[in-house]
């Protein structure tokens, strides 16, 4: 059984929503990115899916197929994974390696976790994110936790009722000043 895994930039106060341009932190060329790059590149390497909403796949389809100058490895890596859009509206995914998910989201993300392969991840996509949460379908929480407070915005857990339990699995801090938080919810 495969693992779903939230992936979400996040700030001190728990909003995922980055249209206010918090990720400066990340962007500074003066801050040594190396940990952290490589802790996103060992992300990348166990995951073989990549599960996204229909506006933020529309948003990186825009953007990332079409980098050529990339020494992350992000485009890559996206350009050639497999990639799954939930959406019911869409008829072209027009990225290769993409297959367009539109029946009801609990069925179809048994069927991928009940595939064989590697993990697959959500990041973005705050509606999808937090139906996945109501549903009890995310296996792992790994946050990057941003050393910034901005006090509105759409946050990961806005329903405190729908919070899983969860355990913290790993703590990682970068140089950046960012920290990886790891969590699973507890198992009863």
């Amino acid at each position: 059984m495969r693992d779903l895994i939230v992936t979400e930039n996040i700030t001190l106060d728990g909003v995922i929503d980055a249209t206010e341009g918090w990720f400066n932190v990340a962007n500074d060329p003066d801050i040594d990115q190396t940990d952290l790059i490589e802790t996103l590149r060992e992300h990348t390497e166990a995951a073989d899916g990549l599960l996204l909403g229909r506006v933020t796949f529309e948003q990186m389809r825009g953007y990332w197929p079409h980098q050529s100058d990339d020494p992350s490895g992000v485009s890559d890596y996206l350009n050639r994974v497999s990639k799954y859009v939930v959406s019911s509206t869409m008829q072209d995914p027009a990225w290769e390696n993409t297959t367009i998910l539109n029946g009801p989201l609990n069925d179809e993300i048994q069927a991928l976790k009940s595939q064989p392969g590697k993990d697959i991840v959500t990041t973005g996509s705050i509606k999808l994110v937090h139906a996945l949460i109501n549903a009890d379908l995310v296996d792992e929480y790994r946050l990057f936790v941003y050393p910034t407070v901005l006090g509105q915005g759409e946050r990961l857990f806005p329903n405190a009722t729908r919070i899983p339990k969860l355990h913290l699995a790993e703590t990682r801090p970068f140089r950046s000043g960012i920290t990886l938080l790891r969590y699973r919810p507890k198992t009863p």
